[in-house]
């Protein structure tokens, strides 16, 4: 199961294309707005938000609520658009007085761009580049975690760090995350730890003042995934190279960790990898989840915890110094309609990509043509598991 997108930040609309999808698969746009909402929500966000209101469409490959077989198709609307329809039209003259975006924001994709692309307009590259774009990418992960939901894996994720402050996890080992979802939904930084919360919401305010940026740490965890899904034979088949590859697509993803992450290298192996143990009749277990959830690039059936870095967002409403590539003069940065932090929203986003890289794992190995055939390819495999630790 796989995506594309389309769109600009101040485009029509973003549009997202879902093809690999199997018949049978039960559909609920109710589920798909709640998740945009949840991306477009969170303490810390700009005055787009104000603006917009998600809400998908789904324009082919789904009938009465039961998707096709067929390639699916998602966009949602950009109301923004009403104010931008000459600056982006599709066609025609440029506009008289047109301001081109002609000094780049360091940290953005917007000279890099330019040069890649021979432009003379930062717009050609920032409407694109924009994180506007991931609100179709959690439109289109709304087809892989229905299914996901169908097998029996739960998706979700939670902040544990903004800027300086971080939530206390000690002594926790990752073989359960007993968060509450409603703690999570219901905290303005979708952090389940209330103190935390209220200080994170105090370092977004002091940001704020000082015209900042705030960037932070978010957890994404998967439960239900049944142990040997993935592979170890070829580099495209592990895991965790598809995770880190997803993750770091994401704008703004400076670091991933799977498990108890970079501390693997200051223990010795003892404290790093899980011993496995064999109790009758459970099958075979660990009383540890260092590794988060993964072995040999395949999932273990325990939780897979992953630990994402995102750095703060480039656009300040104090600039950083820059040069025009007009003029090629020191200046200072361009400024957009921006966030002061956009944590939460991004733990959305890695929830969406996280949840396609598990669905098209799930499909390589169980089928791809038809929700009945995938479970009882399912059942089987996991009748099969259960006969081997006997």
């Amino acid at each position: 199961m796989h995506y594309v997108t389309g769109g600009e930040s101040h485009g029509p609309a973003l549009t997202a294309i879902v093809s690999g999808v199997p018949a049978g698969l039960i559909i609920s746009e109710k589920q798909i707005n709640a998740d945009l909402a949840r991306r477009q929500s969170g303490y810390g966000r700009g005055g787009r938000q104000q603006i917009e209101r998600d809400q998908v469409r789904i324009l082919s490959g789904v009938r009465f609520g039961r998707t096709l077989g067929t390639p699916v198709t998602l966009q949602v609307a950009n109301r923004d658009w009403e104010n931008w329809t000459d600056r982006m039209a599709a066609f025609g003259e440029a506009p008289e007085g047109l301001r081109r975006e002609t000094t780049p924001r360091p940290g953005h994709a917007d000279l890099l761009g330019v040069i890649k692309t021979d432009t003379d307009d930062c717009r050609d590259i920032l409407e694109r580049a924009s994180a506007r774009e991931t609100a179709a990418r959690v439109a289109a992960s709304g087809i892989a975690r229905e299914f996901l939901a169908a097998v029996g894996v739960e998706v979700y994720s939670y902040v544990r760090r903004i800027g300086s402050v971080e939530m206390s996890e000690e002594g926790k080992d990752f073989t359960s995350l007993p968060y509450n979802p409603l703690d999570i939904e219901t905290s303005d930084v979708r952090c389940p730890d209330p103190d935390a919360t209220a200080a994170m919401k105090r370092a977004i305010d002091r940001a704020r003042q000082q015209r900042d940026t705030l960037g932070g740490e978010f957890r994404v965890v998967v439960t239900g995934l049944v142990p040997g899904l993935g592979g170890y034979a070829e580099r495209n088949d592990r895991l965790t190279a598809r995770l880190g590859a997803a993750l770091f697509s994401i704008p703004a993803i400076k670091g991933v960790e799977f498990g108890i992450g970079f501390d693997v290298a200051k223990r010795p192996g003892s404290q790093v990898h899980d011993e496995i143990f064999c109790a009758q009749p459970g099958g075979f277990s660990r009383s540890t989840n260092r590794a988060g959830g993964l072995e040999g690039g395949m999932a273990t059936g325990l939780p897979l915890v992953i630990t994402a870095a995102m750095k703060p967002i480039p656009t300040l409403m104090q600039p950083l110094k820059t040069v025009d590539i007009d003029t090629l003069e020191p200046t200072e940065a361009s400024k957009e309609r921006s966030d002061v932090c956009a944590v939460p929203a991004a733990a959305v986003v890695a929830e969406a990509e996280v949840a396609f890289v598990l669905a098209d794992a799930y499909l390589e190995k169980f089928g791809r043509d038809n929700m009945t055939d995938i479970r009882a390819a399912l059942k089987a495999y996991r009748d099969r598991v259960k006969t081997m630790s006997r």
